[in-house]
């Protein structure tokens, strides 16, 4: 897999493609405004590609790749995304974390996972708060911490809202941000 395609194993229908398409160019669009090296943007643009590459498969598949993962599709297809990934080469820690906890966060994201999940919620072609996340999407170059934290709020806020328990990793994950120095996300 090259970093701007999807595998060849992905299911997802031409709606949830142009959402990763949106998200890759948002991802990109950091990278070049914060002068990021080609290796690392390779690296962000590649759990970018992975991260939603099984979102339109069916449970059966998603159990079959993620068995360990309970819970709905929308928590077991990072997971099993990762899963395949790694079983097709995919050997990078930070890439893998990515993709596998982009719907959850994880306290000990590097840069690819933190990005990754700001992308994929700040990405233009979502129909709620454009202006809002809008304005986040413009401010991450600047303040990748600052929006890092913002977006996890909003995302724990639905989920909380939604009735949803929160799992172990998302815990963490927003217990490290609130305790962390501002900029320990560069």
């Amino acid at each position: 897999m090259t970093p701007s395609t999807l595998p060849a194993w992905a299911m997802v229908s031409p709606e949830r493609q142009a959402h990763i398409e949106r998200v890759a160019r948002l991802a990109a669009s950091w990278a070049d405004a914060m002068r990021v090296a080609d290796a690392e943007r390779a690296r962000w643009l590649r759990a970018v590609w992975l991260h939603d590459a099984l979102r339109d498969a069916g449970d059966a598949r998603l159990a079959e790749l993620a068995p360990s993962t309970p819970g709905p599709s929308e928590l077991r297809h990072g997971p099993a995304a990762a899963a395949r990934a790694k079983a097709e080469g995919e050997t990078d820690r930070g890439v893998l974390d990515a993709v596998r906890y982009h719907s959850l966060g994880l306290a000990e994201w590097d840069m690819a996972g933190r990005v990754l999940y700001c992308a994929d919620y700040l990405e233009p072609g979502r129909p709620f708060d454009r202006d809002g996340r809008a304005n986040l999407a413009s401010r991450y170059p600047a303040d990748p911490s600052g929006v890092l934290r913002a977006v996890a709020e909003r995302r724990l806020t639905h989920l909380i809202q939604s009735g949803w328990s929160l799992p172990e990793p998302t815990v963490r994950f927003w217990n490290a941000l609130v305790t962390q120095p501002p900029d320990a996300s560069r």
